[in-house]
């Protein structure tokens, strides 16, 4: 006594857990059906594969009777629940291999016949082989699989015809199964808590169902079937969450066994049809249609194809209903198009208006940036220009001092040799152009100290001008030497050659020849060159 309470709270206790791990884990199950759905392929693949591999193991063993007939059965029975009509060749083929002496193998195979008749509704072969079938001849074992067939024959029988009587004949035959299964056996405990599920008592069939859960974790096939059970007590109990918590997880099974013979996708369907989601009442439908259409399960077919129009219908009048909505969206959208359309055209008027504007007051501010640029270059030209008269003006008066007293000097010694009456060196001193000489050189030195004073970069950004193996650059005993003379003469303005030539005591022809050597050895456009020169340097003010 105090052991079936012990196991009574447990199971309760399993019960509690569940119903709150249903919750957490509901939409985790079924997204992971859901992916299954989408990848069902790669397991109906691996289903394919296991059957051409036993096949080619069967075709190695031809010259072995006994051994080739029992791989044909197992290939029968990997067809059983993924294509009636192969199952059905094989359990042919096992007939004619099968010995005639050996009546309990023959048994087997007269009952697994029977199975696959029913199956796919040939429900009178069915009938004749199991009345061929004498069950006072048979084992315990064998007797189990009698009244097993017995009782699957009445249910399809039953689902296929809506008729009572056929599914009390198959209660009937699964009672006398518990009969002769023994009570610790696998087969025993899960068949009498279905019994105890139909007879009424679902929450003691609950607590059986649960503890067969937690003891078969690992075989995939048996917790498919606890599943689904589990799946029809919480309908009964009107719990949707677990419902379909549990037909998910059935559902799921069947799909990685590549099971075409479920139930669990027909009661899914119906399931969200209940909730009205209609879109996965229908995907549920079509799955259990398409799955026994391929198995050939008629009585899947007929319990399938009974629901479908019904399913079917609702999803039309959704889908219906929804084109309608769709169809006054499109018309709204239409009109909000139009205005939107109406809106950009006003907008991209604007817009134009806007860019003619712009480009009116960027013309205008292009015009006004001009006009500074002018003055500032003019304002930059005026100011070096009066800074350039500021030094020469300066050096000018230092110049003019200079020579003065130089001609003072002279007058004196021409004074003093006349006086003297030294007539021959008084001769001989104006003949002389060493004076001459001495003063022009003298001239130069000041005009390239007071240049170079005005333009100290000079040297540097004319030979930037110039190619790089034409650089000029003056000795080491002198600041400018010619040709850069000549063009510190064009950018102080000077580019007269007659005025040029006159001031550096040159013939006309030689500094022609200077400025056109010097042009040639421009390193951008030769004509743009002396415009460049006037660019060079900035006054150094400081």
């Amino acid at each position: 006594m105090l052991q079936r309470i012990f196991l009574f709270l447990l199971c309760s206790h399993f019960s509690i857990y569940l119903s709150a791990q249903v919750t957490s884990d509901s939409i985790g199950v079924l997204q992971r059906l859901e992916y299954l759905m989408d990848n069902q392929k790669i397991y109906v693949k691996n289903r394919e594969d296991k059957l051409e591999k036993l096949k080619q193991e069967a075709k190695a063993l031809e010259s072995n009777p006994a051994q080739f007939l029992k791989k044909n059965y197992e290939i029968f029975e990997n067809y059983k629940k993924f294509d009636s009509d192969a199952a059905l060749s094989y359990i042919l083929l096992c007939q004619k291999l099968a010995p005639l002496g050996n009546d309990s193998l023959q048994a087997v195979i007269h009952l697994d016949l029977a199975w696959v008749y029913s199956t796919i509704g040939r429900y009178i072969e069915a009938a004749q082989l199991l009345k061929q079938v004498e069950s006072a001849h048979l084992g315990r074992n064998l007797l189990a699989k009698y009244y097993d067939t017995y009782s699957s024959f009445y249910s399809h029988y039953g689902q296929s015809n809506n008729r009572s009587e056929y599914y009390q004949a198959s209660e009937k035959y699964r009672d006398s199964l518990l009969t002769v299964l023994p009570k610790s056996s696998l087969e025993y405990r899960t068949t009498i808590a279905i019994k105890t599920l139909f007879n009424g008592n679902r929450e003691d069939a609950k607590r059986q169902l649960l503890m067969l859960w937690n003891e078969n974790k690992k075989d995939v096939e048996q917790r498919a079937l606890i599943a689904y059970f589990m799946g029809l007590i919480y309908k009964y109990e009107k719990d949707v969450k677990s419902q379909i918590y549990y037909l998910s997880i059935s559902a799921s099974a069947d799909i990685e066994m590549a099971n075409r013979d479920n139930a669990s996708f027909h009661d899914l369907a119906l399931t969200y049809y209940d909730q009205q989601d209609f879109d996965r009442a229908f995907q549920f439908i079509e799955k259990a249609i398409d799955d026994a259409m391929l198995c050939k399960v008629r009585y899947r077919i007929i319990e399938g194809t009974s629901s479908y129009p019904i399913i079917n219908a609702a999803y039309q009048q959704k889908i219906s209903s929804q084109n309608k909505q769709l169809v006054g969206l499109v018309v709204i959208v239409s009109i909000l198009l139009i205005g939107v359309i109406i809106a950009l055209l006003i907008i991209y008027r604007q817009v134009q208006h806007l860019r003619r504007i712009r480009s009116q007051l960027s013309a205008t501010n292009q015009q006004l940036r001009s006009l500074n640029n002018e003055i500032n270059q003019t304002n930059l030209k005026l100011s070096e220009s009066n800074h350039i008269k500021e030094e020469y003006i300066a050096q000018f008066f230092d110049m003019c001092s200079s020579y003065i007293d130089k001609m003072e000097d002279i007058r004196k010694a021409l004074l003093k040799r006349a006086t003297n009456q030294q007539w021959d060196a008084l001769r001989e001193q104006l003949k002389s152009t060493q004076m001459e000489e001495r003063e022009v050189k003298q001239l130069y030195v000041n005009f390239d100290r007071i240049f170079l004073n005005l333009y100290p970069t000079f040297v540097d950004e004319f030979n930037a001008l110039l190619q790089e193996d034409e650089k000029i650059y003056p000795k080491k005993t002198e600041l400018l030497n010619t040709e850069l003379r000549i063009f510190a003469l064009i950018r102080l303005g000077i580019d007269d050659s007659v005025k040029i030539a006159s001031f550096l005591r040159y013939s006309l022809r030689t500094v022609y020849n200077y400025r056109t050597k010097v042009r040639n050895k421009a390193a951008g456009n030769r004509d743009a060159f002396e415009a460049a020169v006037c660019q060079i340097a900035v006054i150094d003010r400081a």
